[in-house]
């Protein structure tokens, strides 16, 4: 990722824009930030995604900005709004009842007329059944999900 620096204002911009811009210069290869920084055209370096919460939101700017000798593309965190917590909760939730529900499927065998189904398998899968009502719901862990009987 590249940006170009015009009156102080960064653009993004490409090796392959500098190319065609400056059509009558003879580029080697490898292009270095030596020569990168002879058009004012720089590397921009995208900082790591920080660590938010489920009522946070990371988005990375849009401008990069001049930190400790290097141009970087930083994030900004903000609160969600109650709507977007609310659709990501119904995203979460629907995708825990589609784990939920395949693996009752894998189990459905032992529901069979012809199969005795054991006390464990019927537990673990009535808790599979009741994992909407877990308190940490529609945010489970892994530890939060009932456990197989072997």
């Amino acid at each position: 990722m590249y940006i170009k620096v015009n009156d102080g204002n960064a653009v993004n911009y490409s090796i392959a824009q500098l190319k065609k811009d400056n059509s009558s210069v003879s580029f080697p290869k490898e292009i270095t930030s030596e020569i990168l920084s002879d058009f004012d055209v720089y590397q921009v370096v995208i900082q790591d995604r920080p660590d938010i919460t489920a009522s946070q939101k990371a988005e990375m700017n849009s401008t990069p900005t001049f930190v400790g000798g290097e141009w970087v593309y930083g994030w900004s965190i903000s609160n969600k709004t109650q709507q977007e917590i609310d659709f990501d909760n119904d995203s979460f939730a629907s995708n825990i009842r589609r784990i939920r529900d395949s693996l009752l499927a894998e189990t459905d065998w032992h529901a069979l007329s012809d199969v005795t189904m054991s006390a464990e398998m019927a537990a673990y899968r009535q808790a599979l059944r009741d994992i909407t009502a877990h308190a940490n719901f529609p945010n489970l862990t892994e530890t939060d999900w009932p456990t197989k009987p072997g």
